[in-house]
């Protein structure tokens, strides 16, 4: 079935006469006649009646008028989508990250995006971040959001720093630890812990909570295996954490006490390259000057 068939099957129920049909369609009637007996042989029903006088609906032909005015519908639809070029300039960027926690870090960097490129069309992935740097080597994504280091082994691309990030312990805002400005590793060590998986984690967490383990029962320890849970769990009172400043929204009742020692993690964006690509040059910068805004 073809858009060609259709209009020759409504074409010929306006007029009810195959010659007119014809005549408005600009081809000869036999090439009508075929047009319809192929449409009526692949939907296996008689579409008009046919007498030496006159020409008729059938009640098939009744029932089909609905289905085939909707398909040329869409079908116009379709080729008035694209037939503006000016419609059609697009400046794509796809940007991909492993937490949910640093898309919402995106939005002020976009909204400025907007005015430089006003055709711009971000496309933003959250997939496991084993997966996420196979997609920028494969050039699926332009560049992947994440702490330095991550990757466990050679980087992807061309790493570029964004902000120095502190490492904080999280806790309830009810837990005596709350009041401090700052607090040691030592001093962490009786509480109960909420850990993320190693894998996700910069390798300055991963020490970090290796030393808090120590040889302490399973039971004084919660895994995550994400920033989110995490939180969630130190918030509902299972324990502390010990995670980047960066991405726990605000509005969580939650202290956030700088962790004495803790060297600060690199935080930036993989891509593999900037040529040809002014949206992902304009992404970088703006992102680097919103943190020395901060």
């Amino acid at each position: 079935m073809n858009t060609f068939q259709l209009h020759c099957f409504l074409t010929v129920a306006e007029h009810l006469n195959f010659a007119r049909a014809a005549q408005q369609l600009n081809i000869t009637q036999p090439a009508v006649t075929h047009q319809i007996r192929t449409l009526e042989a692949e939907l296996n029903v008689k579409l008009f009646r046919r007498t030496t006088r006159t020409v008729n609906l059938t009640p098939a032909g009744y029932l089909f008028l609905t289905d085939a005015k909707g398909m040329l519908a869409i079908s116009e639809r379709a080729k008035k989508r694209f037939q503006d070029p000016n419609a059609q300039v697009i400046e794509p960027i796809s940007i991909g990250c492993h937490n949910y926690a640093h898309l919402f870090m995106l939005a002020g960097a976009f909204r400025r995006m907007a005015e430089l490129h006003p055709h711009l069309h971000p496309q933003l992935q959250v997939v496991p971040y084993q997966q996420l740097y196979r997609l920028l080597q494969e050039e699926a994504v332009d560049a992947v959001l994440g702490f330095k280091g991550i990757t466990g082994g050679k980087a992807p691309g061309t790493y570029r720093e964004l902000r120095r990030i502190r490492v904080i312990c999280i806790c309830q805002e009810e837990n005596p630890l709350s009041e401090r400005e700052s607090i040691s590793l030592e001093e962490l060590t009786k509480e109960k812990l909420v850990l993320t998986d190693p894998s996700t984690c910069p390798a300055v967490i991963t020490r970090l909570q290796g030393q808090l383990m120590g040889e302490r029962p399973r039971s004084d320890f919660h895994f995550c295996e994400s920033l989110e849970a995490a939180a969630v769990l130190v918030q509902a009172g299972f324990g502390i954490a010990i995670v980047p400043d960066w991405g726990i929204p605000p509005f969580l009742p939650l202290a956030r006490i700088p962790i004495i020692g803790a060297d600060p993690l690199s935080f930036g964006v993989y891509y593999k390259t900037l040529e040809g690509n002014a949206p992902l040059r304009s992404f970088i910068r703006l992102m680097r000057e919103d943190a020395a805004a901060e």
